[in-house]
């Protein structure tokens, strides 16, 4: 008999942060295949009891490695024999376990996992894609644009400027620049630019970000309204000071809305959700500027899952993270192929799903 696993870690700059998250989300379920994916991007096979500390110098003792094996049937493999999880919740924040990569992979073996799919995941993780799939979508969102080096002329809006990696999260790399000359240095300088760097003005305004599941119903958590720091950035040590992100200092939750503001954001919470192809457990960001509502960022796997948010509605852990693997179970077409009964032909999930329906 199959049971869920629970793929945590993975070689991005989040990789502390996803090992938080993936033991919550292990001792919330209890009976799960605990895989921990190393910074070098090795996989193992660990026990459910680990603490924290425990990885402090890599890879804990007694894991046992894993290969990954990339053919339908396969996937990861303990020695020669498939682990074959009846589904995989994904805890992995950042880089190639959030941005499309590891689904894409996941798609290809005919593992079932939770969050959205490759295609969303990539667009979730790309700022400047995203931005204009908003825009395009008709959504309230910051002009955004690319930084280019060499580009002697600054985007049309103006200065200060926000500077952010056009992949990646956590606030990792986001810097505040006061001319356009300072935004091409940063573009020069710092490794977290490497892959590009977005732009966009730097506004007066308030976070506040929202949780929604997909699953069983579309459902919204309550809103909060983070503090930033005397920079105005709402850092990463601010957003993971403690367990997961959620024991921070200046914590509004739930943030103080009216009735017309909340109204709007469930509205455009929903619009995105469909617009951006979200599905699983999901956080949505957004900028109040003076009553305006602007969608700034979406985050496929949020730290601590955002389970911290789920207090109006209040459900506990244990249940969001089941209903993430019941909704993974109860979605064929993200099964990239299966075997025919001989076992040799293959046909992709959506041909059957389509003749089933």
């Amino acid at each position: 008999m199959t049971r869920p696993a629970v793929v945590f870690g993975g070689p991005a700059d989040e990789h502390d942060i996803s090992i938080l998250t993936g033991l919550q989300v292990i001792r919330a379920l209890g009976d799960v295949d605990a895989v921990y994916w190393s910074k070098t991007g090795d996989w193992h096979l660990v026990d459910n009891d680990l603490e924290a500390s425990d990885f402090a110098d890599g890879v804990p003792r007694k894991a046992r490695e894993l290969t990954f094996v990339a053919s339908p049937g396969a996937g990861l493999m303990l020695k020669r024999k498939p682990l074959s999880p009846e589904a995989v919740l994904l805890a992995c924040h950042g880089g190639p376990g959030e941005d499309g990569t590891l689904q894409g992979l996941f798609d290809m073996v005919g593992y079932r996992y939770t969050g959205p799919g490759q295609a969303a995941s990539a667009l979730g993780m790309d700022k400047l894609a995203f931005g204009a799939a908003m825009s395009a979508a008709g959504l309230p969102t910051l002009p955004r644009a690319l930084v280019t080096v060499g580009d002697e002329q600054p985007p049309d809006f103006d200065s200060p400027f926000i500077v952010k990696p056009r992949f990646g999260g956590s606030s990792i790399g986001i810097e505040v620049a006061d001319d356009w000359s300072t935004v091409l240095a940063l573009k020069k300088s710092s490794r977290y630019f490497d892959q590009g760097a977005v732009v966009e003005p730097f506004v007066s305004s308030r976070d506040l970000q929202v949780a929604v599941r997909t699953y069983p119903q579309w459902e919204m958590s309550a809103i909060e309204a983070p503090a930033r720091a005397d920079d105005g950035i709402y850092s990463y040590d601010q957003k993971y000071l403690a367990w997961g992100g959620e024991v921070s200092e200046g914590r509004d939750l739930p943030a103080t809305l009216d009735d017309e503001a909340l109204t709007a954001i469930t509205d455009l919470s929903r619009r995105v959700t469909e617009a951006a192809g979200l599905r699983g457990l999901v956080r949505i960001d957004y900028l109040d500027c003076d009553g305006e509502l602007l969608v700034n960022e979406v985050n496929t796997i949020p730290g601590s899952m955002a389970a911290y948010l789920w207090i109006d509605p209040p459900i506990d852990r244990k249940t969001l993270f089941t209903d993430m693997i019941s909704e993974a179970l109860a979605d064929r077409t993200r099964v990239f192929s299966v075997a025919g009964s001989d076992g040799t032909a293959l046909r992709s999930a959506g041909t059957i799903a389509s003749k089933l329906g």
